[in-house]
């Protein structure tokens, strides 16, 4: 398997519709971004669940998927399933998140999910994040919208471990819900890590990027 390493990921932006699809999408992603990189700036803006006892899980995961980063996360109060509805005021906190900051990784949903929240929220980042490489990721959910991925991030079996240990431990309000489980989750890690020869993997949709083959 082919694979080119970036030069530096110091600066992190990750983007989401509700709280817990930026674990389920890149925890494991971020767990081996953290370890590799201590002190990485990792940015956070969740739509919406600000407010709720989902703003205090949220916070308490994200501490625990990004050990020793300095975190900055911010969590809006938009209604859940309504984001077509709240395009201006989801547009605006993208727009003062990218004024804010110039990261050289943005995590964020992808444009082919199903569900309208993430999608909606995936067409709006390349309107303010228009020379960054964005990594869209997938969350594994009741609608069948998993497709074929174009980057994987092979994880090793404790870090995908971690994962789905940290995501039943810090979001409750989400047990009861039929596909959250640690099944699901490493299930879904190992198909992608078949994919790409690895033991476990997350896997991400890229719109566009460019090369510096020649380096400098």
């Amino acid at each position: 398997m082919i694979g080119l390493v970036p030069g530096g990921a110091d600066r992190i932006v990750a983007l989401a519709a509700h709280c817990d699809d930026i674990p389920i999408g890149a925890g494991g992603t971020l767990l081996t971004l953290c370890a590799a990189r201590p002190g990485v700036q990792v940015d956070v803006l969740v739509l919406s669940g600000g407010g709720t006892p989902r703003e205090d899980e949220e916070r308490a995961a994200l501490a625990a998927f990004c050990p020793g980063a300095h975190l900055r996360v911010r969590v809006l109060k938009l209604r859940d399933g309504r984001l077509p509805a709240q395009w201006e005021e989801a547009k605006e906190a993208i727009e003062e998140l990218r004024a804010e900051t110039d990261p050289h990784l943005v995590i964020a949903p992808n444009p082919r999910d199903a569900h309208q929240d993430h999608r909606g929220l995936a067409e709006l980042v390349p309107t303010a994040y228009r020379d960054h490489l964005v990594l869209g990721y997938e969350i594994v959910k009741w609608d069948g919208d998993l497709g074929r991925p174009t980057v994987y991030q092979p994880l090793e079996p404790a870090v995908a471990e971690a994962k789905a240990d940290l995501l039943l431990s810090h979001y409750p309000s989400q047990w009861s819900r039929s596909w959250y489980d640690r099944e699901a989750f490493l299930g879904i890690a190992r198909v992608r890590g078949i994919e790409c020869h690895a033991r476990y993997a997350e896997a991400f949709y890229v719109n566009k990027l460019t090369l510096n083959l020649a380096g400098g």
